[in-house]
């Protein structure tokens, strides 16, 4: 007979942050009050000011970037790049990342902003007579400031609107006459900061909710990828050039450096493989189709340059490897993280020998033998695929030897052109 009373116990759920928490604390005790401050210094971004403040170790800070739903037991990646920011490598262990693994990462999933790393990267460089004399310079506008360090400096600047990420003339006065090496890194960090403006995310909230209210009339999200994850995703270029004996690509690698340009704007992960062999082809299919991170992206998107015929493409050693084959790594079934999401692939190469008419520059065909398969059977039969070719099935494609491919240009131009739209 029930005594009526239920005991408890844990969910995984529960269990999972537990572990975390706990994994949390081992990091806290291997910090010193020297990392704290810069770990309050480089979440200026994320904490608000008055709460850093108070904060008076690690785990206060974890504890408020949990609260500013930053930091999770699902995704500790925020405070996997501040321990890499602070060449804290062998405490990623906690977290289950390495220091390979966050560099690669970083391009497509980093939070910290370049102001904040430049700043931080400036205080490692200031020592203690440097920072002195940089006081000194500025004594008449600068209150005083009890045993400052170099970050506490610069942050005290930023609090008094003296730098901010889009003027740095004093920093760049004080590093001119203090110590003018550092100017090497202001001037980069304006460089790159022009150049993002020109590249940045062209689509912003409000115009992603102004699409959606374009959709017809009782469309819902599943008639929208979502694209709202941690990371878009990534793309891999297999770039052929030279082969065994078949004749060399040229005009390939402007190809190549146009989809990288363009996707990288667009906010993937960016992979280029040169040369690629039949063992090597494989090796990245499945590395990508076993790849993790696949869980936190949007989508997925592969593009091969090199020969080929008929629902087939070349290796760089001439092996004639289906297009359905590559694909068929990316299937719900054999990429679950993947599932219900888009799957782009995108081919420059020759599907046959016919010519249509046109101004005859160099072709990517290699003979093709005459009996072809039906369509049907040259791709997977699934969802959320989308397949480019560069000619229709039976015909050549045609690659200028300078400026790259009709193909890969025109789709590198649209996207260009278009997304912003």
């Amino acid at each position: 007979m029930s005594s009526g009373v239920q005991s408890w116990s844990p969910s995984l759920e529960d269990n999972d942050r537990e572990k975390f928490r706990k994994r949390l604390l081992n990091i806290d005790s291997n910090l010193e009050d020297t990392e704290v401050e810069k770990l309050k210094f480089l979440c200026r971004d994320f904490i608000p000011y008055r709460k850093l403040e108070k904060a008076r170790s690690a785990l206060d800070i974890f504890e408020d970037l949990m609260t500013e739903d930053l930091l999770n037991e699902k995704d500790p990646f925020l405070l996997a790049e501040l321990l890499y920011i602070m060449k804290q490598n062998s405490l990623l262990k906690h977290l289950n990342y390495t220091k390979e693994q966050v560099k690669v990462l970083l391009p497509t999933r980093k939070k910290v902003s370049p102001f904040r790393n430049l700043l931080y990267e400036l205080s490692e460089d200031i020592d203690s007579e440097s920072l002195k004399n940089m006081i000194f310079i500025l004594k008449e506008s600068l209150p005083k400031v009890e045993t400052p360090t170099s970050l506490s400096f610069l942050g005290h600047l930023e609090k008094q609107a003296k730098i901010d990420a889009d003027d740095l003339t004093l920093l760049e006065d004080l590093c001119k006459n203090v110590l003018p090496h550092l100017v090497r890194k202001t001037d980069k960090y304006k460089k790159e900061k022009e150049a993002g403006q020109k590249g940045k995310e062209l689509l912003s909230a409000s115009d992603i909710n102004q699409i959606r209210q374009a959709l017809p009339a009782g469309s819902s999200d599943r008639t929208v990828y979502r694209m709202n994850r941690k990371h878009r995703g990534y793309c891999v270029v297999i770039n052929n050039q030279n082969f065994t004996s078949l004749s060399e690509r040229e005009g390939t690698k402007k190809d190549a450096e146009c989809l990288k340009h363009v996707f990288q704007w667009l906010g993937f992960n960016v992979d280029i493989r040169d040369d690629v062999t039949k063992e090597c082809l494989e090796e990245v299919l499945q590395k990508y189709q076993r790849h993790p991170d696949h869980a936190n992206g949007d989508c997925f998107v592969f593009c091969v340059l090199t020969h080929g015929k008929f629902g087939a493409i070349y290796s760089s050693d001439d092996a004639l490897i289906p297009i359905r084959e590559i694909m068929s790594h990316f299937t719900a079934k054999q990429c679950p993280g993947l599932v219900d999401k888009p799957k782009l692939f995108f081919i420059q190469a020759c599907q046959g020998k016919e010519i249509q008419s046109s101004v005859c520059i160099e072709a990517d065909a290699i003979n093709p033998e005459l009996i072809e398969p039906p369509l049907e059977d040259s791709v997977p039969n699934e969802a959320d695929f989308l397949l480019g070719l560069s000619t229709v099935p039976g015909y050549v494609s045609f690659r200028h030897r300078r400026e790259g491919s009709w193909y890969i240009q025109s789709l590198y131009n649209h996207l260009k052109d278009l997304v912003p739209r």
